[in-house]
């Protein structure tokens, strides 16, 4: 007997374990629920009912293929290796079969069940699948992780160039085996259920997955470099919820992408090769994560900004967290986070360049808040988003480029459209004054809307004195050698 332990691979198209496990014999499947594990790791309860949702749909499709769909609780990862090691004993498992996954937590996991179950003489497979290139084999000429991704995305697209990664085959229907099924819960202990119209916009499934990939590809990937920027038109993919549980593969995703731009990568549609790019970037902060293991400790990756002076300012936190900052295009975009589990990618780093720039408040209260709350989070991505807008990160922006929230409001919701959807209260206000109530005048500004919470140039100068006066890495090697 073969086994399949899903994690964030919930599909059984383009499954690599999945497909192995089949061709070697019969095969069961099994899923593990860690409430106290995702609890420490911040999953939103919007994240948690999504895998809930689409472990039932995969469910029905493993039964298609008389495979049996398995659920066993393991309240953190520290109890995995003895409940896989009972459940392989339990049904004579011979081999257990994984898609691997990134982050020190996820790999001291999988290296502990391997050695639980190789003690046993059972085998443990990982192999590579949310990724198009394993760790380490894109590498700088010294043979160091790339911290700057377009020289990352270079090396990528030549290799994808040379060979482009193959979809997996979905297995054969096997002989029924005599194991049922167990039902899937419909919520864990300590993650409240989502609101119906939160769901509705997420529905689960591969079938749903491939019609939001299929459709993009056939209208919108052309539009993608023009449209994306703008929260107020369907210009993204929709897909990241999809990805991050692995719903759908990257493999997917760029096939169908070249499929409508005609095979090619550069040439044909600046949108396909937008598009593409943005599944690298994707990629680049999975690698980020193996390379350089401190990001996942919550470590800045640039050790020197660990001596930023980030202000203790609860108040202002509180007011950044429930969309009441004064400026209308970070309360909107908080806003759609709340009620939508998403946020636009622009805004992701308009909002992030706020609260550590503007308000100077440590990048880590800002990850944890995103991860709270996201249906898509994903600790590569979000880290590598955060660190990247708070100049901590990788690839960094300049600790001096800082957003200014009513300039990009200006020139990334023009008409206000976005603003006023997610703002009602300030649906009167005509498309000049809807960027920035506080300039309509009048002693309180727009009722019921609150005043801004900092001056914005006071505190861009606050932010680039604190960068300035940072020590600098030659000087904290020295110190430290």
């Amino acid at each position: 007997m073969q086994l399949i332990w899903l994690r964030t691979d919930l599909r059984h198209d383009d499954n690599t374990a999945l497909s192995a496990a089949a061709k070697r014999g019969p095969t069961l499947a099994v899923y593990l629920i860690s409430p106290e594990q995702w609890l420490a790791h911040d999953d939103a309860p919007s994240k948690v009912d999504f895998w809930l949702r689409n472990l039932r749909t995969l469910s029905n499709s493993l039964q298609q293929l008389n495979i049996p769909l398995l659920i066993r609780t393991a309240p953190s990862w520290d109890q995995a290796p003895a409940v896989l090691l009972e459940l392989c004993q339990q049904h004579g498992v011979e081999a257990v079969h994984t898609n691997q996954e990134y982050g020190i937590h996820e790999t001291r996991r999988d290296q502990a069940v391997a050695r639980a179950l190789e003690a046993q003489g059972i085998e443990f497979h990982g192999y590579l699948d949310q990724l198009l290139f394993q760790p380490g084999s894109i590498l700088t000429q010294s043979g160091s992780y790339f911290q700057v991704f377009s020289q990352f995305r270079r090396i990528c697209y030549n290799r994808l160039h040379m060979a482009l990664p193959k979809l997996v085959a979905r297995p054969e229907k096997q002989s029924p085996l005599n194991i049922q099924s167990d039902v899937i819960p419909k919520s864990v202990s300590g993650f409240a259920v989502p609101s119906d119209s939160l769901r509705a916009l997420w529905p689960a499934g591969e079938d749903q997955a491939r019609q939001r990939l299929a459709q993009f590809a056939d209208e919108q990937i052309h539009y993608y470099q023009d449209e994306r920027d703008l929260p107020a038109k369907p210009g993204t993919s929709q897909l990241s919820a999809y990805l991050a549980a692995g719903v759908i593969s990257p493999r997917q995703c760029l096939h169908a992408a070249l499929q409508s731009n005609n095979g090619e990568f550069e040439s044909g549609s600046p949108g396909v090769f937008t598009w593409i790019t943005e599944l690298l970037w994707r990629e680049f902060y999975k690698h980020i994560l193996v390379g350089y293991p401190r990001v996942s400790r919550h470590r800045a990756f640039r050790p020197e900004t660990e001596y930023l002076p980030w202000r203790h300012a609860p108040d202002e936190l509180a007011a950044w967290k429930q969309g009441r900052t004064g400026f209308p295009i970070i309360d909107a975009a908080i806003r759609q986070l709340l009620e939508t589990g998403w946020m636009h990618n622009r805004l992701r780093m308009v909002v992030a360049m706020f609260l550590t720039k503007n308000l100077l408040i440590d990048w880590r209260e800002g990850e944890r808040f995103f991860m709270q709350h996201l249906i898509d989070g994903d600790l590569a991505a979000n880290n590598g988003g955060w660190q990247w807008s708070s100049s901590t990160g990788t690839d960094s922006v300049p600790y001096f480029r800082i957003f200014n929230p009513i300039t990009q409001s200006e020139r990334f919701d023009p008409e206000g459209k976005f603003i006023k959807h997610w703002l009602p209260e300030l649906a009167e206000l005509n498309k000049k004054q809807v960027h920035n109530p506080a300039s309509v005048g009048g002693l309180f500004g727009v009722a019921n809307y609150p005043a801004p919470i900092v001056n914005l140039s006071q505190s861009r100068d606050r932010a680039l004195s604190a960068f300035k006066n940072l020590p600098s890495r030659q000087m904290l090697e020295a110190s430290h050698g």
